[in-house]
């Protein structure tokens, strides 16, 4: 593995960091913000979704990092980080494609990538074959126009941890 990829040390570390970042985060929030706070947390992965991220590694569209991600992480759910982010959960991964297929992702090679999540705008975020992340541009997913948005899985988290933190300092989340 290289030094961009996922390792599962990797994972756990930015698990604690962000972690914490939530727990600073939601302390005074009903304070600061008039109500109390959503979920907003990175549940551990369980031994179904173990299970299903097994199976989406038989997904030749399914990154290995995707796979390692979902193997320590069961979801992520951040509702009050801005509009939220949301990593959904593996199997919500699987059914998605089964229901609906691949996204395109457009471009000379016709790649075809799986919709891994959200931000709470309805922009969803697509993993493509080689771990690249793309945002759709609206809401649809029917004839998207993406912007990739991270080289991989792991510049994509690290730039997902940034958000608590800037909403924590001036209550912006960032742009991703």
């Amino acid at each position: 593995m290289g030094d961009r990829s996922l390792s599962s040390a990797w994972l756990a570390a930015w698990v604690c960091r962000v972690s914490e970042a939530l727990r600073a985060m939601t302390d005074d929030f009903e304070r600061r913000r008039g109500y109390p706070p959503g979920i907003n947390h990175v549940r551990p992965a369980d031994h179904d979704d173990q299970a299903t991220a097994h199976t989406l590694a038989r997904v030749d569209l399914a990154p290995a990092d995707l796979v390692t991600l979902y193997t320590g992480i069961g979801d992520v759910t951040w509702a009050d980080v801005g509009n939220g982010y949301f990593i959904d959960p593996a199997r919500d991964v699987l059914l998605r494609l089964e229901e609906y297929g691949a996204v395109d992702l457009g471009g000379h090679q016709q790649a075809r990538g799986l919709v891994i999540g959200s931000n709470g705008g309805g922009l969803s975020y697509v993993a493509g074959p080689g771990g690249a992340v793309h945002r759709t541009r609206t809401a649809s997913l029917d004839e998207p126009e993406l912007d990739k948005v991270a080289d991989g899985l792991r510049q994509f988290l690290e730039l997902l941890e940034k958000s608590p933190m800037r909403f924590i300092a001036n209550g912006e989340p960032g742009y991703l």
